[in-house]
C-alpha cells in the first residue's frame, strides 16, 4: 500500500552471529514464546533490514536489545553505534542492563558513551510456561535491589522499554506510578501470546497500565501471538490499544526480524495503514512517525 507518510520504526533488531555472541541464536533454537525461530538464525545486518523495509518510506529507526552476550551488554551498543556512525541507522539504541546488579550505574554510564543510546530494556516476562518465561522468579520489579537499580535509570533521564505479559500489568503500573518522571514504553502491545480467549483480560490490564500518564505503547509483535494473523485478526488489538492509550501515546513498529517468521515487513505496515485508513493525516503522522521521534528523542 503506497503512502507518503514517513515511517520511523521504533522497534527492530540487528545481529551478527558470525562475529558476536547471542546465546539464544548462537547456541541453537530453544522453546520460545514465538515458536520455532530456527529460520532466523543467521546474520541479520543493516542492509538486510533496509531491504526488508524497502517501499515503506523508512526514515529513522530504533534498535532494541536482542540478547547479546550477557557478559558484555555494552558491546552491543558500541557495535550499533559504529554502524550508525557510518550509515545513520539506527538513530536510537535501547540496550540491556539488569537493574538488580549493584554496578548497574556504571553499566549505564558505559552505554551512554554512545550518543545514540536512549534507554534500557530488561525483558520482564514471567509465565507459568517455561518456554515463555524470561525471569527466574515473579515480581522482580517489586524487590528493593531491582528498584535501587531502576533509580539509576531515573537519575540519567533514560527511558525504559517494558516487555511483559498481561497478568503482570498491575505490577508495572505500580512501577510507573512510583517513578512518574520516567518514560516507560510498553513493547509489543502487551505481548498477548495466550490466545484470543484472553483478550478481555489483556484489555483490562492495558487499561490499568494506560492510567499511568508516563506509559506509552508500541503496537507491534502481534504475530507472536497469532502466527497466521490477518489484518482483521489483529484489528481488535490495534484499535483497543489506540482507544486505551490514545493516539498521542501509541506508535507502530515492526519487531523485525522476529516477526519475519510470520509475515513480510510490508505486510505488517500495510495492515496498520489499512486499519488507520480513516484517520486524519495528523493522527497517522503521530502513529507512524512523530510519537516515535518524540519518545525516543530522535
Amino acid at each position: 500500500m503506497s503512502d507518503d507518510i514517513p515511517l520511523i520504526d521504533p522497534h527492530h533488531h540487528l545481529w551478527d552471529i558470525t562475529n558476536n555472541y547471542y546465546p539464544w541464536l548462537n547456541d541453537g533454537a530453544k522453546p520460545s514464546a514465538f515458536g520455532d525461530y530456527s529460520a532466523i538464525i543467521h546474520d541479520y545486518l543493516l542492509d538486510d533490514f533496509l531491504a526488508d523495509a524497502a517501499g515503506q518510506n523508512l526514515v529513522k529507526s530504533v534498535h532494541l536489545d536482542v540478547g547479546y552476550d550477557p557478559a558484555d551488554p555494552v558491546g552491543e551498543t558500541r557495535w550499533l553505534q559504529a554502524i550508525a556512525n557510518k550509515r545513520g541507522f539506527p538513530h536510537g539504541i535501547v540496550g540491556y542492563a539488569d537493574f538488580s546488579k549493584p554496578d548497574v550505574g556504571d553499566l549505564l554510564d558505559a552505554h551512554m558513551d554512545s550518543p545514540n543510546f536512549r534507554g534500557i530494556r530488561q525483558s520482564m516476562n514471567y509465565h507459568e510456561d517455561p518456554a515463555k518465561t524470561y525471569l527466574s522468579c515473579p515480581e522482580v520489579s517489586r524487590t528493593p535491589e531491582w528498584r535501587r537499580g531502576f533509580q539509576e535509570l531515573v537519575r540519567r533521564d533514560l527511558s525504559f522499554d517494558l516487555q511483559l505479559y498481561y497478568p503482570q500489568m498491575a505490577e508495572f503500573h505500580e512501577l510507573a506510578r512510583d517513578f512518574p518522571d520516567t518514560q516507560i514504553i510498553l513493547n509489543h502491545t502487551g505481548m498477548q501470546v495466550d490466545g484470543i480467549e484472553h483478550f478481555d483480560a489483556w484489555r483490562e490490564g492495558m487499561r490499568t497500565l494506560a492510567s499511568a500518564p508516563n506509559l506509552a505503547c508500541k503496537i507491534s509483535g502481534l504475530g507472536m501471538g497469532d502466527f497466521n494473523w490477518t489484518t482483521e485478526s489483529i484489528r481488535p488489538y490495534v484499535e483497543e490499544a489506540i482507544a486505551i492509550f490514545g493516539i498521542d501515546r501509541c506508535m507502530f513498529a515492526s519487531n523485525f526480524p522476529v516477526d519475519k517468521l510470520f509475515s513480510s515487513y510490508g505486510t505488517i505496515f500495510d495492515a496498520f495503514k489499512q486499519i488507520t485508513a480513516s484517520y486524519s493525516r495528523d493522527e497517522r503522522m503521530k502513529l507512524f512517525h512523530d510519537n516515535a521521534e518524540r519518545f525516543y528523542k530522535l
